[in-house]
């Protein structure tokens, strides 16, 4: 999932010991300020890359910056979500690499995604992740029929619930070896031919950067098809500072632009002090 051996599966949500008015572990008594102004972009932040921080603090930091969300979660997190005002953008289901795109996988892939669909339906949460996953010699059309019909198994559920199944994009150059969603035009003959207002993509703009760039004019091509974005730094997956190649105040403006009215995640990997880090993002983000 990165370059520092992280993934979503193995990161240990370790407790931190720090008060929820810190900045995080360690970095003094400043206390957490509000960075949202604007609001035209509803951002939310991943937990698994705050290993250091318990859900709640993370909560807590992340409602006082003026995010709206913190996703990648399960249901066992969700009290603490709403405690601090809070939603999870999206729920966890299944494992990356054993996906959508083989028969053998789709039992226990769409069991989880119905598990996740009815806890996210019952809370008032809007959508729930799904991969493609690896391609194991496999054509990429194959697959793609393979992921269709796992998908349509479970569009009308998500349409009756009114929750959304998001197929991520991930790249298969550096952190996904041998993923089969790793290009934007298979991703949207997907959704297409899926024909579902509840199956969307979720649009990494640092696995598409890697895999192709042009992400203003791919977005504004098919924003209608995304469900959601996420964020990092390109190359490293850290800040989204200038060490890194994408101007993400344009992108964030160009998505808002859009009309969109979902959310985007910060899924940056910090490198300095995390919610320092995370403020900085956000502040950027919120054009």
């Amino acid at each position: 999932m990165d370059d520092v051996s992280l993934t979503r599966r193995r990161v240990a949500q370790a407790g931190a010991t720090a008060g929820l008015g810190l900045l995080a572990r360690g970095l003094g008594a400043e206390p957490i300020e509000r960075v949202v102004e604007r609001g035209r972009i509803r951002q939310s932040v991943c937990k698994w890359c705050y290993p250091r921080l318990s859900v709640e603090e993370l909560c807590a930091a992340a409602a006082g910056l003026g995010l709206h969300s913190v996703e990648l979660l399960g249901p066992e997190s969700y009290e603490v979500v709403r405690r601090h005002g809070l939603v999870c953008a999206v729920t966890n289901t299944h494992s990356i690499p054993k996906g959508l795109n083989r028969p053998e996988h789709h039992e226990a892939c769409l069991g989880a995604i119905r598990t996740a669909i009815e806890a996210a339906a019952r809370a008032g949460f809007p959508n729930v992740i799904t991969f493609s996953g690896n391609r194991e010699g496999m054509p990429d059309d194959v697959g793609l029929e393979h992921c269709v019909t796992a998908l349509e198994q479970v569009a009308a559920e998500a349409e009756r619930k009114g929750v959304t199944i998001l197929l991520e994009l991930l790249n298969s150059k550096v952190d996904h070896p041998d993923y089969m969603g790793d290009r934007v035009e298979w991703g949207v003959e997907l959704m297409r031919r899926v024909g579902s207002e509840r199956c969307k993509l979720l649009f990494d703009i640092y696995h598409v950067q890697i895999m192709e760039g042009d992400i203003i004019r791919t977005l504004q091509t098919h924003h209608e098809l995304i469900g959601h974005y996420h964020t990092a730094g390109v190359p490293g997956r850290h800040e989204l500072d200038d060490t890194q190649e994408l101007q993400y105040a344009a992108i964030m403006r160009a998505i808002a632009d859009t009309g969109f009215q979902g959310f985007v995640g910060q899924e940056f990997i910090p490198a300095r002090e995390p919610l320092r880090s995370l403020a900085e993002a956000v502040r950027l983000c919120d054009v």
